[in-house]
């Protein structure tokens, strides 16, 4: 293992590989952590941070997991069944790969179209994750722990098979993954208290995954939607609301210093006639 690993060290382009690839690996994070992010803020506070670690750790298990056994992973490229529909964009011969995409893409339709509803619909459900008694909380983190599975497996599969595509070195994909992973880890804890400060944020939030739900299930058929495209999308939306929070910021910060203003005027006003 040390004798194809040395080699790497003094090669420029081993070195080019690494850090694309990381970069690359941190960026396809972005959409875990954000459902990750939303699903922890519905635990309890105290369960949050938790929560969130045990599934980017989890992430990181099975991600290395599935380097390990990267020839099995590069076979589930390879068709299991044919409708017989070929074309330049759309094709039906369906392989392993596509069926994970496919079932996450719905996973994610269906689990972000849910919040939204209970963010407009305040009425209580009996899901799981909407309750906050201390007897069913065990049972939230559970939920809360195996949807994060669930999306991690879908991710990893993607992830592990675009890294496949970039290099062929394994010790720079397990590395490119534990730097990301790191990262990912990093930055959990501030963007989930960013977002669950901010509710519009969280709606936002819900609108990408619904993006990349529709985006993963178009995959699966064949139809290939460049990452650029995606990720440039989530950028503006991302900076217009940016912008609204600021807008926002600006008038209470405005609204507090007139009403300040006013106050002092009222308590001079009212201590004239005394002096």
């Amino acid at each position: 293992m040390l004798e194809s690993i040395t080699p790497l060290l003094t090669d420029p382009a081993a070195w080019a590989a690494l850090v694309t690839l990381i970069v690359m690996e941190v960026v396809l994070g972005i959409d875990n952590l954000i459902f990750i992010s939303i699903l922890s803020n519905k635990l309890p506070p105290e369960h949050r941070q938790r929560t969130r670690r045990i599934g980017i750790g989890l992430a990181l298990i099975m991600r290395l997991g599935l380097l390990a056994t990267i020839g099995w992973i590069v076979g589930l490229t390879q068709p299991v069944f044919d409708l017989g529909i070929h074309g330049e964009t759309f094709d039906t011969a369906f392989s392993w790969r596509d069926l994970i995409l496919i079932a996450g893409g719905l996973f994610l339709l269906w689990k972000a179209t849910k919040e939204i509803h209970h963010s407009v619909d305040t009425t209580p459900s009996n899901d799981l994750l909407e309750k906050d008694k201390k007897d069913v909380v065990m049972n939230n983190v559970g939920a809360a722990i195996f949807q994060i599975i669930l999306l991690d497996l879908v991710f990893s599969v993607d992830s592990i098979l675009t890294a496949v595509g970039m290099t062929e070195h394994v010790p720079i994909m397990m590395v490119a993954v534990v730097v990301a992973v790191t990262v990912m880890l990093l930055a959990a804890d501030p963007l989930a208290n960013f977002i669950d400060k901010n509710p519009t944020v969280v709606m936002l939030a819900l609108g990408f995954l619904l993006m990349i739900g529709a985006v993963l299930i178009a995959d699966g058929f064949g139809v290939h939607v460049p990452k650029g495209y995606i990720y440039a999308a989530m950028a503006f939306s991302a900076l217009v609301e940016g912008l609204n929070m600021w807008s926002r910021n600006a008038q209470i910060k405005k609204n507090q210093a007139e009403e300040a203003a006013k106050a002092a005027l009222n308590k001079a006003e009212t201590a004239e006639p005394g002096v």
